[in-house]
């Protein structure tokens, strides 16, 4: 497998935001393909993506929901590293990917996760978004394509939290004070929202109860290591191999 980074953008009926997504991410010096799964929708969003003459397009016939997109995504893509990318995301920019990217390239730390402007206040005093869509990460530490099409359509991110956890990965908590994600009810209306909010916590619980994700929660923060600026000479593309758990 190649040394770069893979960026995969499952997307569901995003036409109007995806855009947006894309034109930070097209040309980022620090990434070296764009693969877009298209997750069955019927809104034109593959129409958009197409627009974009350097991203990779995967159209699924029917929605198999956010799981099975990225392990579409994860089948074709040809780098080491992968960038997971929510494609709603507002307020993106080229130096808020270059922080989230950083830590993993220089050494810093093995992962990196977001969190966002508009996270849940809890997660945000809690330093830690569990959940959240924005990843930076080696392959082995997301899991197999099999593994993933295993799993209910949102239970990606707590079963990718019980591999890092596993292995003492290090993780970079990026704070991106400039993005966001819009609510479901804010692009689908209120009771379409509250419902599809329903279903997703139905799958994260389907996958890991939630006592456990408590524990997921307070490891995560245990492994959560400090970032210096300088710590590591900043070599494009060259990622440096970690160095087990952080000091405690």
């Amino acid at each position: 497998m190649r040394q770069g980074i893979s960026c995969i953008i499952p997307a569901h009926n995003e036409a109007p935001r995806i855009g947006a997504v894309l034109s930070s991410v097209i040309d980022h010096p620090l990434i070296d393909e764009v693969i877009v799964v298209d997750d069955g929708s019927s809104d034109g969003t593959a129409e958009v993506v197409r627009r974009f003459e350097s991203a990779r397009l995967i159209v699924l016939a029917t929605n198999g929901g956010k799981s099975a997109a990225v392990a579409a995504g994860l089948n074709a893509a040809r780098f080491e590293h992968l960038l997971l990318l929510d494609s709603d995301l507002v307020g993106l920019t080229r130096a808020a990917l270059t922080r989230l990217i950083r830590p993993v390239l220089r050494g810093q730390a093995d992962v990196s996760i977001s969190l966002r402007r508009n996270a849940p206040w809890l997660w945000k005093v809690i330093g830690i978004d569990y959940i959240s869509g924005e990843r930076v990460l080696p392959r082995h530490l997301l899991g197999t394509e099999a593994e993933l099409m295993r799993l209910p359509g949102f239970g990606m991110e707590v079963a990718m939290n019980a591999h890092w956890i596993d292995e003492g990965a290090r993780i970079a908590i990026v704070r991106w004070p400039e993005v966001e994600s819009p609510l479901k009810s804010a692009k689908q209306g209120l009771w379409v929202g509250i419902r599809a909010d329903l279903l997703m916590l139905r799958d994260i619980f389907a996958t890991v109860p939630l006592p456990v994700i408590i524990q997921q929660i307070w490891r995560m923060r245990r492994l959560a290591v400090k970032l210096h600026q300088h710590a590591v000479s900043d070599m494009p593309k060259a990622f440096r191999p970690g160095a087990g758990r952080p000091h405690e």
